[in-house]
Order: C-alpha cells, then structure tokens, then sequence
C-alpha cells in the first residue's frame, strides 16, 4: 500500500531571496540535522544569465530504525538524490528526491516547492509532499512502515525550525535584504565562460550526443576530456553498448567510464564485453558492491596491520597505491579477521581507485581511469606461500579481474626476492594477458637510479623507504599478536560471514525448460522459505509435492537437486500435487515467501518462463544473462533465489526465527510467515 504525505502551506515572513540564501546553509552538512550525515554534488548547471540554476546532489541519512533491523539490511545509512531547479526570474525553487538505497524494494519520492506568498510578495510559501511504496522489505514491511512515517514526520518538524534558525542566523548578521535578481545583457565573454564552466563542472557526466544518420556519436569534447582517444569504431561500441543497458538493464546504469573498461578488456568485442559486463552488474547488485565505501569499516587489525595504503600519483596523474607485500604478516591477517573481511578491503581499496581516477580527471583535466600499483616484496618469504594465503589470494585476483578491468594501469614490483618465482608461477596463470603487460619487476636495487622508479615516479614521491624523499605514512606491517587471532567462535561467524555471500544461486530458465529445485522432508510440520530476485524476463513460481523423489533418488534430509527434475510422464494430481498457486512474477521483482508443510516427502520449487498471450520476444539478451548466452539460442530468463528449510517450532514469524539462517536476506525473509493460526501457506509479492 502507498502512504502519501502532504504537508500544510507554510509561510516564512520573509522575502524569497532571503529564504533561498538561508536554505543553502544546510548543504553540504547540517549539524541541526542529525540524521543528514552530508551531501555530494553529482551535477551542476546555470543558465547564461544566471536566472536559472540546476543542482542534483547525493545526500547521505541515517537510519533511525533498530539496530537488530539495520545489521540484517546490511547498511547504516540510505542515500537519496536531490534535484533542485532554482529560477530566480519566476522566484520558485522546485526539489525532487527519491531513495538510491534499497530502491528496488522500497519506493520514496519527495516534492517540494519555494514560491512567492500569493497576497505578499515579500513573504514566502513553502509546500511539500511525500510517497511511501514498500514492494518488499524481507518481511519487515509494517515495521519500516511505521519507522519511516515517524522519522519523515519528525524531519518535516525539523526542518521548519533549521530554516527559522539560519534566517535568525543571517538577520544578526546583518543580511537582512537580499537584491531580486535583474536580467543584464549576455556579452560574448560571458557566455563563453557560463560554456567553461559548464564544462568543467563537479563530475564529468555523458555531455549530450550529437547523433548522426548513424546514430553512433559522442560529443568529441566530452571523449577529448572524460574517456580519452577513440576510433571511429570504439566510439560506436561504446554508443551501442550504452544504448543496449538503457534499453534492457532496470538499474542504474554504469557511466561511460566504467562500460569503457570492459570494452578495452576484450579488445572492443562487444559481444564478449557485454557478456563480462553483465556477469559484474549481476555480482555488484547481489553482494551490494555500490554501498561498499559508505558501509565498509576494516576491522582494527587491518587498519594497523595491512601495509597498503595511498600515496599521492605517479608522473602519468594516476593515483599512486603502495603495498608494502614482504612486511605484512598475511597469515597472521588471515587468522585475526578472516579471508571475507581481507576481500571485502581488496574491494574497498578498487572502488576507492575508481573514484580517485574520477577526482584526478576533474584535477589534471584529461581522462585518468586507471591507478599505479607500487609493489613492495621486501622480507617475502616462505611464510607467504601458507596455502590457505595462497588461496584466498587467488581468489581475489579472480573476483578482481573479473570485475574491475582496465583499472590497473602499471604495477612496479620492487625488491623481488629469490623466493618470488615460485609465488609468480602459481598466480600468473589465474591473471590475465593485458594484465601481465602492465607488470615491471625490479629485483635487488635494480629500481633505484635511470630505468627504475625515477621513469614512472616524481623524485618527491618516491617513498623514504625505497631511498626517495617522500615520507610514506602507510603502516609497517609486521607480525600480528596471537592475542590478536579469532576464537573458534569468531572464526565460525566469519566463516558463515563467507557463506553469506556464497548462498544465492543464480539460474536461467529457458522455454520448455523450467528451472526446479527439490527439498526433501521428513516431518509433516516443517517451513520451507524462499527469496528470489528476478534479474530479467518474466516467470511464474510454483510449488509441488510429490510422495517420492524425482529420479535419480532419494537425497538426505535437506539436500537440493537443480534443473529440470518433474518427470514428464508425470501426471498432475496423480504423481504430484500443486500446493502453491501459480505466481506471475514480473522482470526486477523481489520476491520472498514460505510455506508451512502438512505432509512428508519431496517439495518441488519451480520456475518456469511466462509468455505473455501476443508478447514479442526481444532480440537482444537481458543485462544479466552471462557466459553461456551468447552461445545458448532461444530466450531466456534469469534469477537469483534462495531457499531453505526450518523446523516448524523455530519458525513463528517472530525475530527468533531469524537465527537459523545462513544468509543475511534469508534471515530476513524468513520473518514472512503468518502466524500458525492463519493459512497454511503465504506468499509475498512485492507490487
């Protein structure tokens, strides 16, 4: 259900102009605010008279809600984006906002108007209206309801007191009349610099196209500046590529910067850019990679123990990363944080790279989109190669060449010791060819004078360490106390901290060919729960019960089978029954529900692709298709799902139940139960 706020007229006794100078005091942070943690500007534009002014922020709230509710949703904080469109010739300011975070379950718009009082000009209106539209929320939809009514309506009460109190702020300041803006004739110089400035605004963004009888051009400042040289051809792909995820991706779409990679990553094959493209965007949306920076906070031993950190750029502008390898104790890191929590920083430090590329292009003003590694291996020994280490570190390699390409512009290895082969003939394969080129390695103190560092670094930012002048304040390193180690019982969180983000599962289902999982149980009264993401096209979900296993067999209590399994000389009704009705399930749903069993033997989940009575098959694949797609013909669908089975005793609906899980959205899906009095089955469909 939709909850709308409208808020009554309010009138500020003061003149527009005033009014809009107080309101922007509260950017880019508001200490009267609490909860607005601050604000970016993402874009920003003027007119050339200056009567018209354009701002679109990224603002930045805390989630007043329990802490139990914040931890399971994975965030402490939402992000909304703001647009204000200033005119002061008509002395109207129009706002609108909606939620970044969780926008695919949860719906918020705001609107909100500054206008001129109709009977005083010298007063000021003041009108604003919200929408509330929870899809889903794992089961917690009447409680974030009811959380997010209350702390709107506090903020609405608020916000009426910061402006009282930054208009009291500017009267004894003496600002107490501010000049209505007047047109002045636009002169040449100005307008040029109104062009400057437009051009070198906060972020560069896709400036507009200017399309041909092709259809196939970018704005030739915009490459110069933002993404660098492009044939003809590469231009066209990247035009292509864009066009293709703003036609079939539901989500936000990746900047010109970011599809580039990829592009470059396959030599501009865009048939196999897409397919890596669309295997990252399925990954980034399933482990929330996009909220990363803002939710990530490396545990106390990382930050005194892992030997990495920034260090201003080398002489091309990229950012500079040092890692000083030989110091740390990696083994040591393993044992008192955990493999997930040593990935989960590797990742932080990528995505910090992406956006220090963006803030050196804006500096430097031509395209940096790749940084510097500086590779320190001093005291690298046998103790590195402990093979869980070796492990854990080929899997980050995997999971960042596979999603940050083109990110790694040159990596300087210095100080390589004897034993660096060995560590060098187990990782290189598991690295990728344009990759390798990028790698230059010193050994001894081959790096030092004409050659070595001095080619790719300032003699000012070569770190004391390696003889430069530049003091490098990333950590030492060093052995990690054993004080310092997890517990059995911590070690176990974070390895079901790793399981977490192994849980889902994705599939395709294809026409004809449904997609069906299989759980057997043993007692009558048991629940079985289920959530699912629908990545693209559309499905329908249903639920069967069958006395005896589809072939191959029996499985143990719990064990799941995926694929096509129901026989198909089977007769419904006879062979197996249907115990949940169909449920259309439409293309970006999330879909979380549970059903309480009545009898033993073998459930049968089952997606099968819905076609719609005269619907036309689109003709390029969905964003989330990956690997096979290309080569598999005939449409498809793809999902992500979870499921899993409880004891009817620990599931009541209630916050108990929550601690059986494995995964952090199971643990919230799995309060979507009614209670044991109601119907023995219910299903969630976020609308």
């Amino acid at each position: 259900m939709v909850q709308k706020y409208q808020s009554p007229v309010r009138v500020y006794k003061y003149p527009f102009e005033l009014v809009m100078l107080a309101y922007e005091k509260r950017f880019p942070t508001c200490p009267l605010i609490p909860v607005f943690l601050g604000s970016e500007v993402l874009r920003e534009s003027r007119s050339a008279d200056g009567a018209q002014h354009v701002v679109e922020r990224r603002c930045r709230l805390h989630v007043d809600a329990p802490r139990l509710l914040r931890k399971m949703a994975g965030v402490e904080h939402v992000v909304f984006v703001q647009r204000n469109e200033l005119n002061r010739r008509a002395r109207t300011l129009h706002i609108e906002a909606h939620n970044e975070t969780f926008a695919s379950r949860v719906q918020v718009t705001e609107s909100c108007s500054y206008t001129v009082h109709p009977e005083n000009e010298e007063w000021t209106c003041f009108e604003q209206s919200a929408s509330l539209d929870i899809h889903s929320f794992f089961g917690f939809e009447n409680a974030l309801e009811k959380i997010a009514m209350k702390q709107y309506t506090a903020n609405v009460k608020r916000g009426k007191e910061v402006m009282e109190h930054y208009l009291s702020e500017l009267i004894s300041q003496g600002t107490c009349h501010v000049p209505r803006w007047t047109p002045v004739p636009v002169q040449e110089e100005a307008f040029r610099s109104a062009l400057e400035a437009s051009s070198t605004s906060r972020e560069p963004g896709p400036a507009p196209e200017v399309v041909g009888a092709e259809g196939d051009k970018l704005d030739a400042d915009y490459i110069e500046r933002c993404l660098g040289h492009l044939t003809p051809m590469q231009e066209s792909c990247l035009v292509q590529l864009r066009h293709w995820l703003q036609e079939t991706h539901k989500g936000k779409i990746p900047k010109d910067e970011h599809i580039l990679r990829f592009l470059r990553a396959r030599d501009f094959h865009l048939d196999k850019a897409r397919e890596m493209l669309c295997q990252s965007l399925s990954w980034r949306k399933q482990h929330q990679v996009d909220l990363l920076l803002q939710t990530w906070r490396p545990p106390a031993a990382l930050q005194e123990f892992y030997a990495g950190g920034w260090h201003y750029q080398d002489i091309d502008g990229r950012p500079l990363y040092i890692l000083r390898l030989g110091q740390m104790d990696t083994k040591g890191l393993m044992k008192a944080v955990g493999e997930e929590a040593l990935l989960q920083h590797v990742l932080s430090v990528n995505e910090e790279g992406q956006k220090r590329c963006e803030g050196n292009t804006r500096q430097f003003g031509r395209p940096i989109s790749s940084w510097t590694c500086l590779l320190d291996l001093e005291g690298l020994n046998m103790r590195h190669l402990w093979r869980p280490g070796v492990k854990a570190l080929l899997h980050m390699i995997e999971v960042v060449e596979g999603n940050y390409p083109e990110t790694l512009g040159r990596l300087l290895i210095v100080r390589a010791p004897r034993v660096f082969p060995v560590l060098w003939t187990l990782i290189s394969p598991f690295i990728h060819e344009n990759t390798r080129r990028k790698f230059l390695i010193y050994s001894g103190s081959n790096y030092q004078g004409p050659g070595g560092l001095v080619d790719y670094l300032d003699k000012d930012v070569i770190p004391d360490f390696l003889g430069g002048e530049s003091v490098c304040n990333v950590p030492e390193g060093g052995l990690v106390p054993k004080s310092l180690y997890l517990t059995e019982e911590e070690q176990e969180q974070a390895d079901q901290l790793q399981q977490w983000s192994e849980t889902y599962h994705s599939a395709s289902v294809l026409r004809g060919a449904p997609h069906e999982v299989a759980v057997e149980i043993l007692e009558g009264e048991s629940v079985i729960t289920w959530d699912f993401d629908i990545l693209r096209g559309d499905v329908v979900f249903s639920l069967y019960h069958a006395k005896q296993a589809p072939k191959p067999g029996p499985r143990e209590p719990g064990a799941r089978a995926s694929g096509q399994l129901i026989d198909k000389g089977w007769v419904l009704g006879t062979d197996y029954s249907r115990v949940e009705a169909p449920l259309v399930c439409r293309e970006g749903q999330s879909i979380q529900g549970s059903h309480v069993t009545r009898w033993p033997g073998v459930y049968l989940l089952q997606w099968q692709m819905y076609s719609s009575p005269g619907s036309v098959a689109c003709s390029l694949p969905g964003v989330d298709d990956v690997l096979t797609v290309l080569h598999s013909p005939g449409p498809r669908c793809k999902l992500l799902y979870y499921c899993e089975v409880l004891a009817s005793e620990d599931f009541r609906g209630s916050m108990s139940s929550l601690e059986s899980c494995t995964s952090r959205f199971s643990q919230l899906s799995a309060a979507t139960s009614s209670s044991s009095g109601q119907s023995r089955s219910s299903s969630l469909l976020s609308r």
